[in-house]
């Protein structure tokens, strides 16, 4: 459980996957990992069962989207409203 006032460490996506790599591809241990890097084995143990579930690693910790992706719903969202004016089109063609 956080306590008043601590501090929290964020992380970019790029090292949490060299990390998880590291763990699956070079087989070093969390405990190493924890150590080398100076960040809990739980933390690691995390990443690397997303990375493994496929999951992304590029979202907050929440597991909201960065910036980047919500772009792109905002240009799904718009290809979206253009296909039902087009369907609605159609439809008055009838």
């Amino acid at each position: 459980m956080a306590s008043k006032g601590q501090k929290f460490n964020t992380y970019t996506p790029e090292f949490r996957n060299e990390i998880a790599l590291q763990y699956i591809n070079e087989n070093k241990s969390y405990g190493y990992l924890s150590k080398v890097y100076g960040i809990s084995k739980k933390t690691i143990e995390t990443w690397v069962r997303k990375y493994k579930q496929g999951r992304s690693l590029i979202s907050d910790n929440r597991g909201r989207p960065l910036k980047d992706e919500e772009i792109n719903y905002k240009e799904r969202y718009e290809i979206l409203k253009n296909y039902q004016a087009f369907l609605k089109a159609q439809r008055e063609k009838k």
